[in-house]
């Protein structure tokens, strides 16, 4: 009876074990949950031969770091300066990278292995940027420097992991076709540092790419420069660069399509001064077409009523001038799906009591069915309103009624009441909104000093959200009224007219021409609501 005992004790006791291991087991494999997030790039422990080295004879270069890594777009972010015949070969082992170079390197010279943005932790890719690894072959280091700041040339703000480069005056030709040797980004505060140089003489620029690849590209990249050249005899500082977007000097047509809806988009990569379209083939549905540029005249959409071609050819012309003729076909049996929609400027339920209800479709309209189309006034029927065509806008109309405050509207289109071209119509949609109370509004009156006679200036009103509330062009001194505002920050940004276009004109940098500059008032001018706020801007002489 005891043995039986002794045996059954053992048998719950390895029970238990086994149990108690299997579950440390499950438990074991888990990964730990929660805490902060890796933000930290790798960190350097240990260079060999250690970074600034003189006299410098060795094969290979290894660099330890404190975590795993990898090596992300070597060629576009790796860089040797000056170019080596061969490239350097980069190799990680573990948390080692072993850089081997192929040649004999050039007797008292300074190079520069500058990594870019190439190595990257592997867990949460982050980038230890601007690394770069320095030696020379001979007594001395290179030790020149060129030091500024990056900032966009409309808003003044700085740039943000622009890459600043600069190309010796005799290899200025590889600008825009190959990558440069010598390069760093910029900080938050668009701060950055060419170290290390030798002297010479430089250009330098500034770029603000899409394809990472350093090389500039006028269709998609911001651009900034120095007109002149920089002398390299002693460290420079404050060499400050604006960064733009330089306007096409040989205008093109980026996209061309032929719409499901029947409609025809076609985007530029110029904003035209007097556009104009024709239909050249077939001639006859050039008098009907209807057509419509975007405010800065870079893209364009067109109807035309006859959809029976097989081809039409539609010329696009600036200033009476024919630019390019693009070709569209269409399918014998292709067909269309229409359905006519609006848009409205009312802001987060509540219209502006300074404007009228605009209503932008899209489709020209041909006909409005008013019985089909009704107004609630909290909740009870209401006449006497009217809807209007925009006269400039031919997809813009306007619903005017005496709206008040403190009621709710509902504007109703039942299916049917718009028609457009093609006899196509709309599906029941309803506008719902309240009358914005107009002490919520305010003005600013500003007192504007022009520091020259015969100038022309540019003033815009910009909100927080960097919008462009208003626009005008001032020549003299002048007090400017923005009435009826919504209460909220704006700022005032001039743009100096230097051609007196009325417009901001970028640079070129084949021409070594700057765009016209921009200074953007410092002093936020905040609106208050049922409130005139009184203020004097003095415009810096350019």
């Amino acid at each position: 009876m005891a043995k039986n005992r002794s045996i059954a004790s053992l048998i719950n006791f390895l029970a238990i074990f086994s149990i108690s291991v299997l579950f440390y087991a499950c438990a074991s494999i888990q990964q730990p949950q929660g805490g902060p997030k890796d933000t930290d790039p790798p960190k350097i422990l240990k260079m060999s031969p250690k970074n600034l080295m003189t006299n410098f004879t060795a094969k290979k270069v290894t660099i330890e770091f404190d975590e795993f890594f990898k090596i992300q777009n070597e060629f576009k972010e790796f860089s040797v300066s000056p170019d080596v015949e061969r490239p350097l070969t980069l190799k990680p082992k573990g948390k080692k990278l072993e850089i081997t170079f192929p040649d004999s390197l050039e007797k008292n010279t300074t190079y520069t292995l500058n990594f870019g943005k190439a190595i990257v932790d592997v867990n949460e890719g982050n980038v230890l940027k601007n690394f770069t690894y320095v030696f020379s072959t001979g007594p001395r280091l290179d030790s020149l420097s060129i030091k500024g700041k990056v900032t966009n040339s409309i808003t003044g703000l700085p740039e943000l992991d622009a890459v600043v480069f600069v190309l010796p005056l005799n290899r200025d030709t590889i600008f825009g076709k190959k990558k440069p040797s010598i390069f760093t980004t910029t900080d938050s505060s668009g701060n950055y540092a060419l170290n290390n140089l030798r002297e010479d003489t430089y250009k330098i620029y500034a770029l603000k790419e899409k394809n990472g690849d350093k090389i500039y590209q006028q269709a998609s990249d911001e651009i900034g420069f120095l007109k002149d050249s920089i002398v390299l005899r002693k460290p420079i500082e404050n060499i400050d660069l604006k960064i733009f977007k330089e306007n096409a000097t040989v205008f093109r047509i980026l996209e061309k399509k032929l719409n499901t809806d029947g409609s025809i988009n076609m985007v530029f990569n110029q904003k035209l001064k007097k556009p104009e379209i024709q239909v050249t083939d077939p001639p006859g549905l050039d008098a009907a077409k209807l057509f419509k540029f975007n405010k800065t005249n870079d893209t364009l959409k067109v109807w035309l009523k006859d959809l029976s071609f097989d081809s039409t050819k539609i010329a696009v012309k600036n200033e009476g001038k024919l630019l390019q003729t693009v070709n569209f076909t269409r399918g014998k049996k292709e067909t269309y799906t229409r359905v006519i929609s609006a848009t409205d400027n009312i802001e987060g339920k509540l219209l502006n009591p300074n404007k009228s209800l605009k209503l932008s479709f899209n489709f020209p309209i041909d006909s409005l069915n008013l019985k089909k189309i009704s107004l609630l006034e909290d909740s009870v029927e209401r006449s006497g309103f009217t809807i209007s065509k925009d006269s400039i806008d031919l997809l813009s109309y306007y619903v005017k009624y005496p709206w008040k405050p403190k009621k709710n509207y509902e504007l109703k289109f039942e299916a049917g009441a718009v028609t457009g071209i093609f006899n196509t119509k709309n599906k029941e949609f309803i506008k719902t909104f309240d009358l914005a109370n107009k002490d919520d509004y305010g003005t600013l009156i500003v007192k504007i000093v022009t520091p020259e006679p015969n100038k022309s200036y540019i003033l815009e009103v910009v909100d927080a959200n960097k919008y462009v509330a208003n626009t005008l062009v001032v020549t003299r001194d002048t007090t400017v009224t923005f009435a009826n505002y919504k209460a909220g920050k704006y700022w005032l940004r001039i743009t100096y007219d230097t051609n007196k276009n009325g417009v901001w004109d970028s640079g070129n940098v084949s021409s070594k021409l700057q765009p016209e500059r921009i200074w953007n008032e410092p002093k936020e001018l905040s609106i208050r609501a049922l409130w005139e706020r009184n203020e004097t801007v003095t415009i810096p002489k350019e």
